[in-house]
């Protein structure tokens, strides 16, 4: 079984794994980062989704041998408490019902920030597009994003 050598939440692991496996069972099975959630498998619904050099990507469909040399970041990567502006505006807005998908909505949303620091209403809808809430909380989700939006035009 050939080895890998990842950066994850600025880390360096070494991974043993079959060329082929997804980065999503990287980080949960082999490094027991349980933040990422597995959705669909197929990248349709965001709820794998992680930073990869800093844009939002889906780790169900990213094979682990294409992984070396890149910064992947993970939900347990964005603050050890808490404080990452998107958890702040998550917890003030009490965004999360069932909280499954959440994980992949911060990260897009992470993402977003980096790529628009002020996005449009267009960019916004475009990137969320991909991310399920099962549970419908959109509008809170919404709600969310502009307090990070706000809050991160501040600084």
């Amino acid at each position: 079984m050939p080895s890998y050598s990842l950066e994850i939440n600025s880390k360096n692991y070494m991974v043993d794994a079959d060329p082929t496996m997804p980065l999503l069972w990287v980080l949960r099975d082999l490094l027991d980062l349980t933040g990422t959630k597995f959705g669909c498998g197929v990248s349709s619904c965001g709820a794998c989704t992680v930073l990869i050099n800093d844009r939002a990507g889906r780790s169900c469909q990213l094979q682990v041998q294409s992984c070396v040399g890149l910064k992947i970041t993970t939900i347990e990567g964005l603050s050890e408490d808490g404080s990452h502006p998107v958890q702040k505006a998550w917890e003030k807005i009490n965004v999360p019902q069932c909280g499954y998908c959440q994980a992949g909505q911060m990260m897009n949303v992470v993402g977003l920030v980096k790529m628009y620091p002020k996005p449009t209403e267009e960019q916004i809808n475009e990137m969320m597009a991909g991310n399920i809430c099962r549970c419908g909380t959109y509008q809170r989700i919404k709600e969310a994003i502009h307090s990070v939006i706000e809050e991160t035009s501040k600084s």
